[in-house]
């Protein structure tokens, strides 16, 4: 038995579909409550729905009792400071998991390739129910950023690019994806992040809003690329040799940890087992 998955990201993991007007919405995402949920970035996140209603952001399966990454509690105290954003990620009418806003400095090509990951969306999740994916909607306007996409991590030929202007909306299968994001403003970026199942509701979701699974990408200069996907290639041979001179695992960090990537940005982000 396999998990039930939509038919609209078979082709290339990802659906970008209308862009919304951001700009009519307050900027709520300013007051929310944020915690020190570190990725390989310089970043902040403001949990909306956690597992059980705290402001925290961990994985689920990283609670006890333990759950897959489906029914997220709603946290009161964000909830209650930003109404539309809530409603924004309740517009799916299906499971919702994990929901939170990501707050991210300004970083560069190297780090965005460095920081290319899969997420765990799916751990504890039973075969024959939804397959869980992830939307983005992006709330600042990052005009000039780009949400990097690769089908094979270390090959930039299988790149897509996604351009982030404030308003954005993506559905993307972020297990199946290597992905992170090239910010190249001078202020944060905010995206609001909502783990979702794949189901009738969702589906319904996208095909109302003109989906393409195709996007249209900024051209990179070919030595830009090289040279980039050579430094991060070589910050990773550091980080691998540093870790085992400490005799850690450069998988998971040391021994008594299990990668649990929680988080949009994460290269491998760590969490007690």
């Amino acid at each position: 038995m396999s998990y039930l998955k939509l038919p609209i990201l078979n082709e290339t993991g990802f659906a970008i579909v209308d862009s919304y007007d951001q700009q009519a919405d307050p900027r709520e995402w300013d007051d929310l409550i944020y915690v020190d949920w570190k990725s390989s970035g310089d970043t902040r996140f403001a949990p909306l729905a956690s597992a059980y209603g705290d402001i925290e952001c961990d994985g689920f399966w990283n609670h006890t009792p333990p759950k897959t990454d489906k029914d997220g509690v709603w946290v009161p105290e964000n909830v209650a400071i930003a109404p539309i954003l809530t409603e924004r990620a309740r517009a799916f009418d299906t499971n919702i998991g994990r929901c939170r806003v990501i707050e991210l400095q300004p970083n560069s090509y190297t780090d965005a390739i460095y920081n290319l990951h899969r997420d765990d969306n799916n751990r504890l999740n039973p075969e024959g129910t939804g397959w869980i994916v992830r939307a983005f909607f992006n709330l600042t306007d990052d005009a000039e950023s780009v949400m990097l996409l690769r089908e094979v991590k270390d090959d930039p030929s299988t790149e897509t690019l996604v351009p982030l202007p404030a308003g954005a909306q993506v559905v993307i299968d972020t297990q199946r994806l290597y992905h992170s994001v090239w910010h190249r403003g001078d202020k944060p970026r905010y995206c609001l992040i909502t783990s979702v199942e794949s189901a009738p509701g969702l589906d319904s979701w996208i095909s109302a809003r003109n989906p393409k699974v195709h996007a249209d990408s900024p051209a990179l200069d070919a030595d830009f690329i090289t040279a980039s996907q050579a430094e991060a290639e070589a910050r990773h041979a550091a980080r691998a040799a540093a870790l085992l001179a400490q005799g850690k695992d450069p998988r998971f960090g040391d021994g008594t940890m299990a990668m649990s990537e929680d988080d949009e940005y994460g290269q491998e982000v760590m969490s007690e087992a």
